[in-house]
């Protein structure tokens, strides 16, 4: 187990660096510069600025202090913000964003696990048409188009939730369920498929037929394997959860790090566009480095399987 955790690892770092240089060579790829909007008949101004930010270095050189950057956990100055670091825009927008997508997760897999299991108990009857319903719904409506209709109908017409901002509960029921919808979703019909098949498990008819009770059979023996799908797909819907979040904070004007991003690409504003995809990028393959460790430890047969082919 050592050895595996010790190779998904060294994947993380290697797929880290990856997407540090392709960040890298987009970015420079981009012609012109970010300061031509500010051009004006003064070139020693336009000048001093890319030395400041280091723009008039070679690629190369400028692709080893981003390397440096990234390594000291320092992304320099914002280009647009000259009062904030990188740093800052991410210490003030991340904790929303993660707030957002650690509630928008939970309610996830609360409701998709238990639409699931419901369904699979409730095989062909009414619970599981509805349940099915729901699913099908979540995942055919873009989280986009729910916030419009959550906002034009909970929010505006019926006037239950406020519209906009990150300022108390009630603000983050909307955005939550815009978020979280899609997830569940899929989390449901994961989970339903998975213990329709479990159910029918010999072990299963052997605790059925010991007399144990039904909660019993459900909890302490199906839905352990049932949920195996589900963390195996963990990591991609918290990939999608954290970054879905940037156009959800964009329609509720909620001040995370999804109204930075966006500013940054319209403002060309390079460390942060760099700054925020890389530590996103490693907070996401760090996530699944913890997937893939939980799999491992869920299901032994995963880990020696893995062991015997290295």
């Amino acid at each position: 187990m050592v050895r595996y955790i010790l190779k998904r690892f060294f994947m993380m770092i290697l797929t880290i660096w990856i997407i540090a240089t392709l960040t890298f060579v987009l970015m420079n790829a981009i012609p012109g510069s970010p300061f031509n909007e500010e051009r004006t008949s003064n070139e020693a101004v336009q000048e001093n600025l890319e030395r400041h930010f280091n723009l008039d270095e070679p690629p190369i050189v400028q692709y080893f202090i981003y390397l440096k950057s990234i390594a000291t956990l320092d992304f320099g100055p914002s280009i647009k913000k000259p009062n904030s670091t990188v740093n800052d825009l991410l210490g003030r927008g991340f904790p929303i964003s993660a707030e957002l997508g650690i509630i928008a997760i939970l309610v996830a897999l609360l409701s998709g696990i238990v639409l699931g299991v419901l369904a699979a108990l409730r095989h062909n009857g009414i619970i599981d048409y509805l349940a099915m319903t729901i699913a099908v719904l979540g995942i055919s409506i873009p989280n986009f188009v729910l916030a419009t209709l959550l906002i034009q109908q909970l929010a505006v017409n019926g006037g239950f939730f406020p519209v906009a901002t990150w300022q108390s509960p009630m603000h983050m029921v909307l955005p939550t369920l815009a978020l979280a919808t899609g997830p569940m979703a899929i989390i449901a019909r994961l989970t339903r498929s998975s213990m329709l098949e479990v159910l029918t498990q010999d072990y299963i008819k052997m605790a059925r037929a010991k007399g144990l009770a039904p909660y019993k059979v459900v909890i302490k023996h199906a839905l352990k394997n049932a949920l195996m799908p589900v963390v195996t797909i963990l990591g991609t819907l918290l990939a999608g959860i954290l970054t879905g979040t940037f156009v959800i904070e964009k329609i509720f004007a909620i001040p995370g790090m999804g109204k930075y991003f966006v500013e940054s690409i319209n403002q060309r504003d390079y460390p942060v566009i760099m700054g925020t995809t890389v530590f996103y990028s490693a907070f996401l393959v760090f996530a699944l480095f913890l997937v893939d460790i939980a799999y491992g430890l869920l299901d032994p047969r995963i880990k020696l399987h893995k062991e015997e082919g290295n």
